[in-house]
């Protein structure tokens, strides 16, 4: 079944981290990770094993991240803020995607901060610094290295006109994709079938969906059937980001 977390019910588990010795907040939406583990929470899984885990990141200004990887493919959602991610201008909304086991960044925050969702669908324990462990990442075996970052979309300030999609991300063979919806108040959206990727997070940028108000979201497995929603009075902007399938997943 699908995993909804409501931005407002995760409120509570926003909390101060250190990030390499960067101090940002994170929420924690789905999943444990690095930010919430406690001595009480279950093992962990394996790195890379599925797992969906989700968490909003909080950078405060003039900060930055340095360049590192991690062991699970990743979708991040700019939501505020700006800034850039290696050379790369971000604002709300831009989406970045990683495969698993490739470096990016560094991370920078503008003026106004950066805060934006990490999103995964496999387990991963903490980020890995280039700057200490590039020679580990090369002797990764079977790695395949890809990223890309979206040019930033304007969030729309009202939701007005017919239901609208434009892709963000052009669907790949291997099932990655990421969709931009534009919904009238009360427009009902059926989503991609989920078995033709590997997981997808639905992220509610603007407006509300299924009673969700903005920066909640929800995790559709792989053999869960395509999900339908509906928009709120006001709308939604919804962003559905869906995960490649591995030779494994074939």
């Amino acid at each position: 079944m699908p995993i909804a977390a409501s931005a407002e019910a995760v409120r509570p588990t926003r909390r101060p981290v250190n990030a390499n010795g960067v101090p940002i907040h994170t929420t924690t939406y789905i999943g444990t990770n690095w930010t919430n583990r406690t001595a009480d929470s279950p093992p962990p899984p394996a790195p890379g094993a599925y797992y969906p885990m989700a968490f909003l990141v909080e950078q405060p200004p003039g900060s930055v991240v340095q360049s590192h990887f991690h062991a699970a493919d990743q979708f991040q959602v700019v939501v505020a803020g700006g800034g850039h991610l290696g050379r790369h201008p971000v604002r709300p909304v831009t989406v970045h995607y990683t495969n698993a086991h490739t470096a990016y960044g560094p991370i920078t925050a503008g003026e106004d901060g950066l805060h934006y969702f990490t999103l995964r669908n496999g387990y991963d324990p903490g980020a890995r610094y280039v700057a200490q462990e590039a020679a580990a990442l090369k002797a990764i075996p079977g790695r395949k290295p890809w990223q890309t970052t979206t040019a930033p979309v304007e969030p729309s300030p009202a939701i007005t006109g017919p239901a609208r999609m434009e892709e963000m991300l052009e669907p790949r063979a291997d099932g990655l994709g990421a969709w931009r919806h534009i919904l009238p108040p009360g427009a009902r959206l059926t989503g991609p079938e989920p078995a033709a990727g590997m997981g997808q997070f639905w992220v509610v940028a603007a407006g509300s969906l299924d009673g969700m108000p903005p920066l909640s979201l929800v995790y559709v497995h792989p053999e869960d059937a395509a999900r339908e929603a509906e928009a709120g009075p006001d709308g939604a902007e919804l962003l559905i980001l869906q995960y490649p399938r591995r030779a494994a997943d074939a």
